[in-house]
């Protein structure tokens, strides 16, 4: 009876909602936090670790093949570079517009795979790339082009969408051969020392803060990563791939939604236009052929 029930498409259908609303308040949680991207990012990753590391050593705790430890390495690079950004963004931007722009990774991915890897992209990748440009420009604003004065949260957003690319296309492989605790595990593993050593670089404190801050933190960690990520893999492992990444562009409205009553963040019309742009752009590109 257990085994039935977790094995319901409809179960693993409630762990993808309740993982898209869980990343829906990363974008909360770090603005709540206001702590300089390098911090929440580490302090992310590392609350996440101390989560998820019992669960590994319980389940065995495997090492993953040398070669798939390096893909998981670099991969971690590119995830930390990925939230870095994307968590500076946030204390520089609406959190709604820094989630649907860092939301670009899909076309990010086609773009490299026909540059890098020379594969022919379908007609639908074009068509969605055109409108996710389309929408990105009335996004931005039409005044920011006449100007060139662009808000540089939003250009961190864009750029941290190209290193989550660069994390899901080095990462494709070893996730086939590595469980999902034993991948996230070695991942977090990695991303905590490289956040740790640029903070010391960069000389942020990690500690001082408020109970507030540290309340935001830890959320941040437990439910934005750890109950997110968690559920959105399982549901990985029951739903088609497909239908999962074009349902986790969902995110965005979340936390559009969110931010109304938590950070008083209202919606522009250019946001509301240029949002429904990218995300069907994005939707079009991550779309089957029939």
């Amino acid at each position: 009876m257990i085994r039935k029930l977790l094995d319901s498409p409809y179960l693993a259908y409630i762990a993808l909602v309740f993982g898209i609303i869980c990343i829906g308040f990363s974008a909360i949680f770090v603005k709540l936090a206001n702590v300089p991207g390098s911090v929440s990012t580490f302090y992310r990753i590392f609350i996440a670790g101390l989560a998820i590391t019992p669960i590994w050593i319980y389940k065995g705790s495997k090492v993953p093949p040398k070669r798939d430890l390096w893909l998981i390495f670099i991969g971690a690079v590119f995830f930390a570079f990925d939230l870095f950004l994307w968590n500076t963004a946030i204390l520089l931007t609406s959190a709604a517009t820094a989630t649907l722009l860092a939301n670009n990774a899909p076309v990010w991915v086609g773009l490299i795979s026909l540059v890098v890897f020379r594969e022919r992209l379908a007609a639908k990748f074009w068509y969605g790339l055109l409108l996710a440009l389309l929408g990105l420009n009335i996004l931005i604003g039409l005044r920011a082009w006449q100007t060139m004065d662009f808000n540089y949260g939003d250009i961190l957003s864009i750029v941290a969408g190209f290193f989550y690319a660069l994390y899901l296309l080095f990462t494709f492989d070893s996730r086939k051969r590595v469980d999902t605790i034993t991948f996230m595990t070695f991942s977090i593993f990695f991303m905590v020392i490289l956040l740790f050593v640029a903070n010391l670089l960069i000389g942020n404190p990690f500690v001082g803060y408020s109970l507030g801050t540290w309340s935001a933190l830890v959320g941040l960690g437990l439910v934005a990563h750890f109950g997110g990520w968690i559920s959105i893999n399982y549901a990985l492992g029951h739903l088609k791939g497909t239908n999962v990444s074009v349902t986790l562009l969902s995110q965005s409205v979340i936390t559009a939604l969110l931010a109304i009553p938590l950070l008083g963040e209202g919606l522009s019309l250019n946001q509301i236009v240029g949002g429904l742009l990218v995300l069907s752009g994005v939707y079009i590109v991550n779309r089957r052929n029939k």
